[in-house]
């Protein structure tokens, strides 16, 4: 049975501290590294940071904490989910992970995406009328970048590119690069157009109406005639000893956090049965350790994905909880999902 990847995502929330206070930025920013080198320590296969530009959100420039966890890791994958390629320019993106790849001895990932948040484009003097032209030519670009050539290249969002050759070069001569869907059929369409990974984001509702996407992706890549490679996925989770525990715990920080982004998109706030019934039949992963690993092994299975990513920090948890979803995570739920799939491949 081929391996099954399983990462932990965090976009960096503000955590609190044992007495319910709020940390700083920058206190927020060496707690994540601190859970990057503990998911290290347990054998986590993958760290996801999402770059964002909000107050809510701590990490605004990925790759930086990224490169602090590659100093104090030694076997994780240095990943990002996302790094907004739209509002950033792709030789620079280019650069600064070949260099993290370099730091970590070949950890580094970078997930591209064209942004669900939107902060970014003013911030760096982009037009959100040229939203999907964006990411169209920047990812246009990039691709070409990943022969690690020199490059020409012409497009409308930035300058062109003459026989461009772009360092550092990665002593492998291969970037490791995704890209982020949160529902569109055309980035699946997109991604396999570039022979590129997909990564899910599943925020919501059953996970199983994301099948067709993975019908999509492997036919695109047939008719493209590019690479058909493993897909992976992301939802939101919180892990605790009891059900119960896990289920206030998440109510208290998965909802305010979605309730809070809600109100920037004109959601309707979540109601608990709303909320129960996300853990029941949608995408939240909310439990016991066992509970967990088991709904996720369900999906694991039900999609054909290949990588799981536990989103962790969702809401202002004090420490000591995320990190308590960290370690039952590790210990247990991943353990438990290994079995189960193992199990159902000998039957």
């Amino acid at each position: 049975m081929e391996k099954i990847l399983f990462g932990l995502d965090t976009f960096g929330d503000i955590p609190a501290n044992e007495n319910g206070e709020l940390l700083s930025d920058a206190q927020a920013l060496r707690q994540v590294v601190a859970e990057g080198v503990l998911a290290d320590q347990l054998g986590v296969d993958i760290i996801a940071l999402g770059e964002h530009h909000r107050e809510d959100f701590a990490i605004s420039s990925p790759e930086m904490v990224l490169a602090a966890m590659a100093m104090q890791t030694e076997k994780i994958k240095l990943s990002t989910g996302v790094t907004v390629l739209s509002s950033d320019d792709p030789v620079r993106v280019f650069q600064r992970f070949s260099t993290l790849d370099a730091l970590s001895n070949g950890r580094a990932q970078v997930m591209l995406g064209r942004g669900s948040f939107t902060e970014s484009f003013p911030l760096f003097g982009f037009n959100l009328n040229d939203y999907d032209v964006l990411f169209e030519e920047k990812l246009n670009l990039f691709s070409q970048l990943l022969t690690e050539k020199p490059v020409t290249w012409q497009g409308t969002t930035r300058a062109p590119l003459q026989n461009a050759d772009v360092y550092p070069k990665t002593e492998s001569g291969h970037l490791d690069t995704y890209v982020g869907v949160g529902g569109s059929p055309e980035s699946i369409i997109r991604a396999a157009r570039y022979g590129l990974p997909v990564m899910l984001a599943i925020i919501g509702g059953s996970p199983e109406r994301f099948k067709p996407y993975m019908r999509l992706y492997e036919k695109a890549t047939e008719q493209f005639q590019t690479p058909v490679h493993p897909v992976g996925m992301h939802s939101h989770g919180v892990i605790a000893p009891t059900d119960e525990e896990a289920r206030e715990l998440a109510w208290r920080s998965i909802r305010v956090s979605m309730d809070r982004i809600g109100r920037d998109r004109g959601w309707a706030p979540m109601t608990r049965e709303r909320f129960e019934n996300e853990i029941e039949n949608g995408s939240y992963y909310v439990g016991s350790p066992t509970t967990v690993a088991k709904k996720i092994a369900r999906t694991i299975k039900n999609l054909g994905v290949k990588r799981f990513d536990l989103v962790y920090s969702a809401g202002n948890q004090t420490v000591a909880e995320r990190e308590q979803t960290i370690e039952l995570y590790a210990k247990e739920v991943i353990p438990q999902v290994r079995a189960i799939l193992a199990e159902a491949a000998n039957d």
